[in-house]
């Protein structure tokens, strides 16, 4: 007899692949690629989180929880999953974000109105773009940060020279491969969120909210898109202000040794739905 619990989380799994496989064919990945990736993941999802802590990792226990041939898991132990041009993209991705919503949050960095100030990229005294990235992005070149903020549209040059961010927040608009980073790691966020919660031994259950009508008039999307927009990006800006203040890497003095990664987000969707529904 079936397990109703199993059967109700392989119907969930295809449930959440279908708009992922609906995106892989649409690029070209058909089920023999994807399935290699899905091999992949297994092992490395079992490398990650199921050997025992501090036992070594053998082919033989990967292969035993997996369900691959030890071949199999002896060849994809060996593949390497993350070219190093992934990692220079999360890099670039993360350091744009970060400038852009410092930007945003941080009074240093505002005028008179409380809005994010037009700056220069350099100067003797007082905010500048450069010192900008600086506080808030590490090691990175203002020059190569600014020329990424341009080419994706927040930041516009004015004719003095100073520089006036036009998007509140880093949306690479026009660059694929920054669209399709974003889904692994949103969606990856949003997933991790909710196994979390479905996890019985875990010590704090994450907040994870959604509201949904399913018969709701065409006109009346617009509004609600604008709603969101305006609410949502207040929200977030709000709640950055409040985690800029407790990043290590902008508060130096911080001596905790316990260091943690944590996101919000929000998201919206809609679809037609079939008057027989």
């Amino acid at each position: 007899m079936t397990d109703p619990k199993t059967s109700q989380l392989e119907k969930s799994i295809v449930t959440l692949l279908r708009p992922v496989i609906r995106i892989a064919l649409k690029r070209g990945i058909a089920h023999g690629q994807f399935a290699e990736l899905v091999k992949q993941a297994f092992v490395e999802t079992t490398q990650k989180d199921f050997l025992v802590p501090g036992g070594k990792s053998t082919i033989s226990r990967i292969a035993v929880i997996t369900g691959l041939t030890r071949k199999e898991a002896s060849r994809l132990v060996k593949t390497d999953s993350s070219p190093p041009e992934q990692g220079a993209l999360r890099r670039r991705v993360n350091r744009a974000t970060r400038v852009v919503s410092s930007w945003v949050g941080d009074n240093k960095y505002h005028n008179g109105r409380g809005a994010p100030a037009s700056l220069p990229f350099t100067a003797d005294e007082g905010p500048s773009f450069s010192s900008l990235v600086s506080d808030h992005s590490g090691d990175v070149t203002p020059r190569a940060v600014l020329d990424e903020l341009v080419r994706v549209g927040a930041v516009y040059a004015l004719r003095d020279g100073r520089l006036r961010l036009i998007q509140r927040a880093y949306i690479p608009t026009a660059d694929e491969n920054q669209k399709l980073h974003f889904l692994g790691t949103d969606v990856a966020d949003l997933i991790n969120s909710i196994a979390n919660n479905l996890n019985p031994e875990s010590k704090t259950s994450f907040y994870q909210r959604k509201v949904a009508y399913d018969n709701l008039p065409a006109e009346y999307l617009p509004q609600l898109q604008e709603l969101l927009s305006s609410r949502g990006q207040k929200l977030l800006e709000e709640l950055n202000a409040d985690m800029s203040r407790h990043d290590r890497d902008v508060q130096k003095q911080s001596n905790s040794a316990n260091r943690h990664r944590a996101m919000i987000g929000i998201y919206y969707y809609e679809e037609s739905v079939d008057e027989t529904d």
